[in-house]
């Protein structure tokens, strides 16, 4: 048997004993107990989390341009 089927065939084995060994249940059940608590937090997505950053970035802006345009009109009226 040369080296490189021995690595692979080693290598199948030990995925294989991964595989049926506990700690393949204690990741899965690890794994469904985070997801768990997560969902429990109502926590946002990063997408989400981006969105609504960019959306109140838009509203900023607006918001600076429409102060300007009350100061604006605002100083024209002292001035009549």
């Amino acid at each position: 048997m040369d080296k490189p089927n021995l690595f692979n065939d080693l290598q199948s084995k030990l995925n294989q004993v991964l595989e049926n060994s506990p700690a393949k249940d204690i990741e899965k059940n690890v794994k469904a107990f985070m997801t768990q608590s997560f969902s429990r937090l109502d926590l946002v997505t990063r997408e989400e989390f981006d969105i609504q950053a960019q959306v109140l970035a838009k509203t900023r802006t607006k918001l600076e341009a429409l102060e300007a345009r009350v100061a604006a009109m605002e100083a024209q009226l002292k001035d009549e």
